[in-house]
């Protein structure tokens, strides 16, 4: 009998996948596999990997319990590569059709054309429905523009799509977004934290998985000793409402805030869900937004996790697929340093650098400025190769999926798109650190000085930055006056920041330190 293959890949967890209409359980048979080198080329953390495959091993249930057939390879199975697993599924089965979402990912597309090509079989690709842009607006949106930017998608798709608007096509609160109302930091007694945080009991399958990845995935990087994820729909939706309770009131003041021992905060934590297609975007914008209808929440807080959902998700995605030939290849600054080693393991004096990895290592997590202005400011200013920072970032993080996490690693984060992303390179100093956290309130490092030995080296390395690229930043209307600033320090001082700069480069990364001895 011949069948049709449908390929489910790991991020593709959801029912309303155009995968299942017309599914027939007699002439389909589903596809789903778990490979150790997808999780070892580029090393994936326990955590990460624990949670696509719980998720996936869940869904793989409620896929039978529904009565389709289902082909699942695990890592007991030992398949060297999808390529391997997807051999075996052949070579036991008269295959003539094969179905799959458009992965977000191109170097997967890529494979799995190649792969199939081999037994003139071609993949038709499904549209992914899972986003609230329509197949080609993005593009039609893009070619209308001499230079992209995130806020006016966001408009165009606020007012397209109704959220957060009036009668009179305008934006609730008469302005579209309240972003200089959510920067508040915390006073010296800290976070004011909800006493309700979602707690979810491993079940059979997750404690099953755990074991899987620390047998055969036992050299991966990070822990399990305080897994936490939602990996069900049901657990995601969990989390959703207890965000939507206890943390989104908070959220938009304190969204750029951080603290020490509190990696969550006020935060949703629901990327997750959302890239692994456990929830919808729109019912995730659609509670929100109700929240604040409901005098829940109030407008500021509602309206910047929103931006960050219909805004900046769905603009980053189009982004990926508009230069989806060209990010792995971008490297405006050419920066060609190597990862330092405490990306690995948080051994560093830098107390900002060692909580905000820590806690990546302990959850898979950091919020968006632990990660656009800690560890991505470091790396921005460290002058690491932008594929080696990517490939950390992809691996580490629990929601961290291509076509996510390139546009903002390169583009966002190390500016290696040359302006795709952002108008401007993100760069600090460790001043803004110090007003945004209390990391600097228990580190060696002074975030006001940029030269001698207790000078911060997020500050020595911000004035080196500008020190090295002042003839292109100089014409940045939104940082010209930062080299100003540089030529206004005496000689002696710039000297000496020099002079640092370049002892940090030899001995800031203990490793190495170790190696040159």
């Amino acid at each position: 009998m011949s069948l049709t293959l449908n390929l489910i890949l790991g991020d593709q967890l959801n029912w309303d996948s155009l995968i299942w209409k017309d599914a027939d359980k007699q002439h389909d048979l589903f596809w789903m596999a778990e490979v150790k080198h997808e999780s070892s080329q580029t090393p994936s953390s326990k955590q990460r990997t624990t949670l696509f495959l719980s998720a996936m091993r869940h869904f793989a249930e409620d896929i039978k319990s529904k009565g389709y057939r289902l082909s699942y390879t695990t890592l007991a199975d030992e398949q060297a590569s999808f390529e391997s697993a997807l051999e075996a599924t052949l070579k036991n089965n008269n295959v003539s059709r094969v179905r799959c979402v458009l992965a977000g990912d191109m170097t997967v597309v890529s494979r799995l054309e190649s792969f199939f090509s081999q037994y003139n079989l071609s993949i038709e690709w499904l549209a992914d429905q899972h986003f609230i842009t329509r197949q080609g607006e993005f593009q039609q949106w893009l070619d209308e523009r001499k230079q992209p930017r995130m806020e006016h998608w966001y408009r165009h798709l606020r007012k397209d799509r109704q959220i957060l608007m009036d009668d009179n096509q305008a934006p609730i609160g008469g302005q579209w977004n309240f972003d200089k109302d959510n920067r508040r930091s915390f006073d010296k007694k800290g976070p004011q934290l909800p006493s309700s945080n979602s707690r979810f009991k491993h079940d059979a399958i997750t404690k099953h998985v755990i074991q899987d990845v620390e047998t055969f995935c036992a050299e991966l990087p990070g822990s399990l000793a305080d897994f936490n994820w939602p990996v069900t729909r049901k657990q995601a939706l969990q989390q959703l409402d207890a965000f939507i309770k206890y943390r989104l009131p908070s959220f938009g003041d304190y969204q750029d805030a951080m603290w020490t021992e509190q990696p969550f905060l006020f935060h949703a934590c629901l990327s997750s869900s959302l890239n692994l297609k456990l929830l919808n975007p729109l019912e995730v914008i659609n509670k929100a937004e109700q929240a604040y209808y409901e005098n829940n929440a109030p407008l500021n807080a509602v309206e910047g996790f929103i931006r960050q959902v219909l805004g900046w998700r769905e603009y980053i995605r189009g982004l990926y697929w508009s230069y989806r030939e060209h990010w792995l290849d971008y490297n405006a600054l050419d920066h060609q340093r190597a990862l330092p080693s405490f990306y690995w393991h948080a051994d560093t004096d830098m107390k900002c650098m060692h909580h905000s990895i820590s806690q990546v290592l302990e959850h898979g997590y950091g919020h968006h400025i632990q990660r656009l202005m800690v560890t991505g400011l470091f790396s921005l200013l460290w002058g690491i190769k932008p594929d080696a920072i990517h490939r950390w970032y992809l691996g580490m993080y629990v929601d961290a999926v291509a076509w996510v996490e390139i546009p903002n690693t390169l583009g966002m984060s190390q500016y290696a798109d040359g302006g795709i992303v952002g108008s401007k390179p993100y760069i600090a100093s460790g001043a803004y650190i110090d007003r945004m956290s209390n990391y600097c309130q228990h580190c060696a490092y002074k975030p006001k000085q940029a030269s001698g030995q207790d000078a911060c080296p997020f500050t020595t390395l911000y004035w080196h930055f500008i020190d090295q690229n002042q003839v292109w930043l100089a014409k940045n209307p939104r940082l010209g006056m930062q080299v100003r600033n540089w030529f206004n320090k005496a000689e002696t001082e710039q000297q000496h920041i020099r002079e640092r700069a370049t002892w940090l480069f030899s001995h800031l990364d203990k490793d190495n330190r170790k190696e040159q001895a």
